[in-house]
């Protein structure tokens, strides 16, 4: 079961993620793909593993996201990928191959036999931006929501808190 959700900036996504994630049975594995820059993100990464408990097990991968569901996914564990729009930044910034990464993540999407639940925020709905790096990282963030959308089982919405349902 692969389950995409969306919305904006703190919208009430991850937590909807993480509700859902806790009510299965089973090893719980956030794979968080945010980097510490500043104190101000350091405190948030913390805030966020305080708030998950001890029944998570947190791996770390800014750019080795299809790597991490290849090795973490089993039977018996639920993924829960916090998020896809920093992994995107991420690729940005260190000149990974975004196609040929995103094409790695479907794969790895494809044959895990986790439960699997994706947050991304949806960046495409407010103004054109200013400059071509943030207009090239909106255009690929919006491409990969579309291409994890595709291939979900089930896809919300999140918007000031409500779910709402957009597949499955």
């Amino acid at each position: 079961m692969l389950t995409f959700i969306t919305g904006g900036a703190r919208s009430g996504k991850s937590a909807r993620a993480q509700s859902l994630a806790e009510s299965h049975e089973g090893e719980l594995v956030y794979l968080a793909t945010a980097q510490a820059f500043d104190d101000e993100m350091a405190d948030r990464i913390a805030r966020h593993q305080k708030d998950r408990g001890p029944r998570w097990h947190t791996v770390e991968c800014p750019v080795d996201l299809p790597e991490a569901i290849a090795r973490e996914a089993g039977t018996s564990r639920v993924l829960l990928v916090d998020c896809l729009t920093l992994w995107t930044s991420n690729l940005l910034l260190s000149g990974t191959d975004f196609t040929a990464a995103s094409q790695r993540l479907t794969d790895a999407l494809a044959s895990a036999p986790s439960p699997i639940i994706l947050v991304s925020n949806e960046v495409g709905m407010g103004i054109v931006p200013d400059n071509a790096l943030a207009r090239q990282f909106r255009d690929m963030a919006g491409r990969l929501n579309q291409n994890i959308a595709a291939i979900a089982d089930r896809a919300e919405l999140v918007i000031a808190g409500l779910v709402v349902p957009l597949k499955g």
